[in-house]
């Protein structure tokens, strides 16, 4: 494994780390500058606020990165949330915290920089693999960040946005004086106003056929992906009564598993199945795994179906290995904009969906939930079918400055 990709997936472990870092504590602490204790809705905007930002720069950082090489952007990323989460961890007014969630969520729309400069630096027949440990590296992350976050909110509650700065402050150093550049970019493009247009990237791929039904897979394993964040500590709570660290264990667990599922099996498959074989495998996983916790009624049974859930964990790997063979190189930084433009839109509308449906649903059948979960991940398999006539690794590929 070479010097770049140990940097790329330390930096990307890091950002994780200081994204999961706040959520233990975003509630609490809107109830303490908001001054009232139904803060429900509150949290739900601030979490579609950072999710929008997202959506909205992704494109724009890719295609910077495109243009001015991705080492630049990220660290101008990497030194705004740094100085973001600063000015958090000591903000009086709740007009300040939303701002500075609001710019968090720019600031982290710079993964889209982190899978281009991944793309950049390997082969497209390492590809799968090396998202596999990418999507671990951050899922490992997500895990080691909440549980330090609620362990220092025990000692004060905006310590958290303290601790993320520091963990944005160390990936800034980490990429300043040991990551290489991977693409410099056109050394005479001129800044564009219409580079910051978000939409334009999303119109480039939409005018490219190939992509189309890749990117709708995108959106719906990703709008999928929110449920279990959404549904599964209600689900929990009132199928059997777990408490608060009953839920994290289960939730580690579940993470463990993909992570290192993750990281381990996605080349092995992709290898051996096909990248599309290897998504459909993870998909059925998946399914078989949803509809056993469908009729769960013991507690147990969720910890069990960790590795079940973990076999699922190949598919997106997979999947988006098999997305970056559809565009040339000096467009891959418009293209992960544009994919992590799309996981941000899911992350707006999934919460809302899912929370709905198992409200609606939970008086006679909460587990029903995960069925309808499985239900939309089905959708995805006669687009992938329809890739065998519109791409495939030796397909024509999206070319074009943009």
């Amino acid at each position: 494994m070479n010097k770049a990709l140990i940097v790329i997936l330390a930096a990307v472990m890091i950002d994780a780390i200081g994204i999961g870092l706040i959520f233990p504590i975003l509630p609490a602490l809107l109830r303490e500058v908001a001054h009232q204790s139904q803060v429900a809705p509150l949290f739900g905007l601030m979490l579609a606020l950072y999710s929008a930002m997202q959506f909205l720069f992704s494109p724009v950082l890719g295609v910077l990165s495109d243009r001015y090489g991705r080492r630049p952007v990220l660290l101008v990323s990497l030194a705004g949330a740094a100085i973001d989460y600063l000015i958090m961890a000591f903000a009086p007014d709740l007009w300040m915290l939303v701002l500075g969630r609001a710019i968090a969520g720019i600031t982290s729309a710079n993964i889209a920089v982190a899978t281009a400069y991944m793309t950049d630096i390997s082969e497209e027949s390492q590809r799968a693999k090396r998202f596999g440990y990418f999507h671990a590296m951050f899922g490992i992350g997500f895990i080691i960040g909440p549980i330090l976050g609620g362990l220092l909110s025990e000692v004060w509650i905006r310590a958290p946005f303290l601790a993320a700065a520091l963990f944005n402050a160390a990936n800034f150093a980490l990429a300043l004086f040991v990551l290489p550049e991977s693409r410099k970019g056109d050394s005479s493009a001129r800044f564009e106003l219409r580079n910051l247009n978000p939409f334009r990237p999303l119109g480039w791929a939409f005018t490219f056929k190939a992509l189309l039904p890749l990117m709708a897979i995108f959106v719906i394993m990703n709008f999928v992906g929110t449920m279990y964040g959404t549904v599964w500590a209600l689900f929990g709570e009132d199928m059997f009564a777990w408490s608060g660290l009953m839920i994290g264990l289960s939730l580690g667990v579940f993470g463990v598993f993909h992570a290192g599922a993750q990281a381990f099996l996605t080349g092995p498959a992709a290898a051996r199945l096909g990248e599309k074989g290897a998504f459909l495998a993870g998909m059925a996983f998946e399914v078989v795994a949803l509809l056993i916790l469908a009729v769960a009624t013991q507690g147990w049974i969720l910890f069990a179906l960790g590795p079940l859930f973990a076999l699922g964990g190949i598919g997106m790997p997979a999947l988006q290995s098999l997305t970056t063979r559809q565009v040339d190189g000096d467009n891959q930084g418009k293209l992960q904009g544009v994919l992590a433009s799309l996981v941000s839109l899911a992350s707006v509308f999934g919460p809302l969906a899912f929370s709905a449906v198992y409200f609606a649903v939970k008086p006679s059948w909460p587990g029903a939930v995960w069925v309808f979960g499985a239900a939309v991940y089905l959708l995805a398999i006669p687009l992938l079918l329809s890739l065998r006539s519109t791409s495939g690794p030796t397909s024509g590929r999206a070319t074009g400055s943009g």
